[in-house]
């Protein structure tokens, strides 16, 4: 992960981290990443070079303040008392922060895994994105939250999920509708988490399904 480069910006007196991957040739459209419930671990920051491979430049956000350590108790818990408020202002902070760098075109999107995958959506809420990419995140918002959004949005989510559940995707998909909000959703016979590769539910037939599907999304909306 040479390529990748420790960047920080400041919000309300603080400091929040990230990890930036530039593409071959710039100016080029924006894209903030989302990591899941432990952290800004590895395989999110080789995501990072993952996007930046395909012309993005590729923000890995670190929305649990640099930590990563402990097992899936530790980092539950942890997922369970942040901030959300501090949360949200850090997710939508390196959306702001691409829009003004001068290495980008100005187009942003979103993209995020889990936990991530709600705060990709709870971002684009907050603050207007391109386009929107959820991969098997609450999806649990209301249709004065989803009025707010401006960019179309892609959900990815798997069929054999119990997290992550399809009466709720379906609940969202009605909402997205009756708003007229453009939403496409993807269906996998997967379980939660099957496009990370370090979780035991991973699906690489799934994972790279929904990897072609998003970056044609993206690049349709962002290129």
């Amino acid at each position: 992960m040479s390529r990748l480069e420790n960047v920080s910006t400041t919000i309300a007196g603080r400091t929040v981290s990230a990890v930036l991957a530039k593409p071959a040739r710039l100016p080029a459209p924006g894209l903030v990443l989302y990591h899941a419930f432990k952290g800004l671990t590895d395989e999110f920051k080789e995501l990072a070079v993952h996007y930046a491979d395909q012309g993005y430049l590729a923000v890995a956000a670190d929305l649990m303040d640099g930590k990563t350590d402990g097992g899936f108790v530790t980092a539950m818990l942890r997922m369970a008392f942040l901030n959300k408020a501090r949360v949200e202002e850090t997710a939508t902070a390196w959306v702001a922060w691409l829009r003004a760098n001068s290495d980008c075109t100005g187009r942003v999107g979103t993209v995020g895994w889990c936990f991530g995958g709600r705060w990709s959506l709870n971002a684009s809420i907050a603050t207007p994105v391109d386009a929107t990419v959820v991969y098997y995140g609450s999806v649990d918002r209301s249709e004065a939250d989803l009025s707010k959004l401006k960019g179309p949005v892609l959900g990815h989510f798997g069929k054999k999920d119990r997290i992550v559940k399809a009466d709720s995707v379906a609940a969202f998909e009605g909402r997205m509708k009756t708003l007229a909000k453009p939403l496409e959703l993807h269906w996998y016979e997967a379980n939660h988490a099957f496009a990370n590769p370090g979780n035991s539910w991973y699906d690489k037939a799934a994972a790279d399904a929904a990897n072609a599907r998003t970056l044609t999304f993206l690049s349709y909306h962002l290129k």
